[in-house]
């Protein structure tokens, strides 16, 4: 992931020979939850690696009407890109997943999620990003969310979907941070980014090839006009 300098200014790290993680053809949750009664408009928070490639994932599904990157797990005071590098304020870069429950589900999120965002068996790391800022977490907005993450992982991990134990942990009761206004909308602006074309372009081509359903060419971003 870049790394960021004083003035706007980026200087790109050096970057290991290694290409985008594989999607991972799965089922979907045997219990995907019941959205509550009448909702039109359900949030997740998810945490997979660097959360260009998580948002731009998500962007390209049907039925989402945002995606955020942020940082959750940590306080309020440590929400930010120079602060969380470290990796000891416990945020996790992450992002807020706005959708329509009459077109997408939870279930079907998680999905996505764990088939094409990011290798679930990675613990505190993704790709060439190592820390805990870079851990699989489902930050769950309520305890039916917690309750289907948790038997969604159990299912996967007894059908040997991945070729180890899902590393995935849950949190609970952790507000979201939004991250700079330069992050946002990173992975549509910056195509030709080395770090963008290496890890991320692949996995939104995983998603039109796994999911051609849910996947819709034009993104929802989040800068107006953009």
């Amino acid at each position: 992931m870049a790394l960021l300098l004083s003035g706007g200014a980026v200087a790109w790290k050096a970057l290991p020979a290694m290409a985008a993680e594989s999607a991972v053809v799965i089922p979907p949750p045997q219990d995907a939850g019941t959205p509550a009664a009448g909702a039109t408009t359900e949030t997740a928070v998810l945490a997979g690696g660097c959360f260009w490639g998580v948002q731009g994932v998500f962007q390209h599904v049907k039925g989402v009407t945002q995606a955020v990157s942020g940082y959750a797990g940590g306080e309020a005071r440590t929400a930010n890109y120079e602060a969380i590098g470290s990796g000891r304020t416990g945020h996790a870069e992450a992002v807020r997943i706005t959708y329509d429950p009459r077109q997408i589900g939870f279930g079907q999120i998680l999905q996505i999620y764990f088939s094409v965002v990011h290798d679930p068996t990675q613990r505190n790391r993704q790709g060439p990003d190592v820390g805990t800022q870079y851990r699989s977490t489902i930050f769950a907005q309520s305890a039916e969310q917690a309750r289907v993450a948790k038997a969604y992982i159990a299912q996967l991990d007894q059908a040997r979907s991945f070729g180890a134990p899902i590393a995935t942990t849950i949190e609970t009761m952790k507000p979201f941070y939004a991250a700079e206004a330069y992050h946002q909308d990173y992975m549509t602006l910056h195509p030709n980014q080395p770090y963008i074309a290496m890890n991320d372009l692949p996995k939104r081509e995983n998603l039109h090839r796994v999911f051609p359903a849910l996947y819709r060419d034009k993104p929802v971003l989040v800068g107006a006009g953009t």
